[in-house]
């Protein structure tokens, strides 16, 4: 009996200094994030809204939704500061409705994010400098299905406030090819084509940021090479420590490094671990590989939350983004590369985005088209060139018209011949 009771003064003051040391260490993380405020790469809470809610912002709460891993007090509790919107549509709508789906996505960020006063609508990295008592909104696409392979397309939704696009989604795109295979759709003749270089500079003159995530190694070595701008992974993670297909190789962490890029670390278990469970650990492990191949500096975070459905212990949602800063800070990371991978690295990119815009203001907006010859599905696609086809001129607008309307012109231009003919 004298035995235990001696011990437990020790093991008492032994519990205090744990609780002592857990409480600053909880400050620290604190304090860092309110000093440098989390950008987050990559959420798909607008996709959950068209699921469960068909874009009905009206007969929700968004402060408090629970379908979600996002909602308002969850990101305030996580300290984010900036997020990037995803205005994601299905690659079945390829060829089809995609463009027209996509504006409707992106018509339900601006509206929820002009709903609702904790978020403030931004299109500048200033934007979200200044934005330091509410969560900035920054519009992405994803996929390059969105645009209809129209660099037209492109700039009007750059016009609507769309700051970043992926090159693709888990299809290909008549221009660039993505790192899944599928059978309905074909692959362009190269990994960026011709029409996918001019897409990328159109994106570089327009001050777009290009993200590579869930394109295909190759096509992202391609941007990389000539890209006037830095480019992103949104949502990726690092290959050599899960070698899944949708991670980043070695190689091409080097380019990132060297091109002053961002890979802004995916928290998918199946990214993270190549299985269903994973932890806050296996997570930090990607963090600190790519620190150790490309530097702290080429280090971001992109939790993909809402766009997938298995999360780490201990980061089940978007309030668990210390837990992370915790785990890091443990493994020696210091408060200033801590505050660079939450922060300061995206606001560079973007800056630097926006500065190649700004040399690039007095080049002409690209009026190239993708050759018909390069898009499988022409049956969604018409010609407006030729109101008068020859046989074997394809789709136009002539065989679109009603018989009456074409008996109307022959008619009229008849009588115009004949006024000129005298």
């Amino acid at each position: 009996m004298g035995f235990w009771a001696s011990l437990c003064p020790a093991v008492f003051l032994l519990l205090l200094l744990s609780t002592t040391l857990m409480s600053e260490t909880n400050n620290t993380v604190n304090q860092i994030m309110k000093s440098a405020p989390l950008i987050d790469g990559h959420n798909d809470l607008a996709l959950q809204l068209r699921r469960y809610f068909n874009n009905n912002l009206t007969g929700l709460d968004l402060n408090t939704l629970k379908k979600t891993h996002t909602n308002i007090n969850k990101l305030k509790e996580g300290n984010v500061g900036a997020q990037l919107w995803s205005a994601y549509v299905l690659c079945s709508s390829q060829y089809k409705d995609a463009v027209r789906l996509t504006m409707e996505q992106i018509d339900v960020i601006k509206r929820m994010c002009r709903k609702y006063d904790e978020f403030n609508l931004v299109t500048t990295s200033e934007g979200i400098r200044n934005t330091t008592d509410k969560i900035a909104c920054l519009i992405t696409i994803e996929g390059g299905q969105s645009i209809d392979s129209s660099l037209a397309a492109l700039r009007m939704f750059y016009d609507l406030g769309v700051r970043s696009m992926s090159l693709t989604h888990t299809c290909h795109t008549p221009w660039a090819r993505s790192t899944e295979e599928r059978s309905d759709i074909v692959p362009p003749k190269s990994s960026l084509t011709d029409f996918g270089q001019e897409v990328v500079w159109e994106m570089n003159r327009l001050g777009m940021i290009v993200d590579l995530s869930h394109t295909a190694s190759d096509t992202a070595k391609a941007v990389l090479q000539i890209s006037k701008a830095p480019v992103i992974f949104s949502h990726s993670s690092a290959f050599a420590i899960c070698k899944h297909r949708r991670n980043v190789p070695d190689n091409l962490l080097k380019m990132i490094k060297k091109k002053k890029g961002l890979v802004m670390v995916n928290f998918y278990c199946g990214f993270v671990a190549c299985q269903k469970v994973c932890n806050i650990s296996n997570v930090a492990d990607h963090f600190d590989y790519i620190k150790k191949i490309a530097g702290y500096k080429s280090v971001g975070i992109g939790g993909d939350y809402d766009g997938a459905v298995w999360f780490p212990q201990g980061l089940e949602d978007v309030s668990k983004y210390p837990a992370l800063i915790k785990e890091l800070l443990r493994r020696k990371w210091t408060a200033g590369e801590l505050k660079a991978v939450l922060r300061d690295n995206f606001l560079r990119v973007f800056s630097k985005v926006e500065e190649v815009k700004a040399k690039l203001k007095n080049v002409a907006a690209s009026e190239k088209e993708i050759p018909l010859n390069e898009i499988t599905n022409k049956s969604c696609r018409l010609s407006l060139r030729d109101v008068f086809p020859t046989a074997n001129s394809g789709h136009s607008l002539w065989k679109t018209v009603p018989p009456a309307f074409t008996i109307v012109c022959t008619v009229n231009t008849y009588i115009v011949s004949l006024i000129l003919t005298g």
